[in-house]
């Protein structure tokens, strides 16, 4: 992987104008691509979970019509590549 710019940001603190101007270093790439691909499972496990729970509902209560609605929607979760 290619290793990001570093970009600085300054801050200025108002309450203190002697001292110097602090620069903060911005979280990097990585970081930034591993949390967002956690929320990313996190956010499909939880879609498909909720879509299971419905599907079950729509299965005890004989809804045929929710249940294949719902069936639809959740055929997007298990495709295999």
């Amino acid at each position: 992987m290619k290793k990001q710019k570093i970009s600085y940001r300054l801050i200025s603190f108002e309450r203190n104008r002697k001292k110097a101007i602090l620069a903060r270093r911005e979280i990097s790439y990585e970081i930034k691509l591993a949390s967002q691909l956690m929320l990313d499972d996190l956010c499909f496990n939880w879609n498909k979970a909720r879509l299971e729970e419905q599907i079950n509902l729509a299965i005890d209560r004989n809804d045929k019509p929710a249940f294949e609605t719902l069936s639809k929607q959740y055929k997007q979760y298990i495709w295999e590549a």
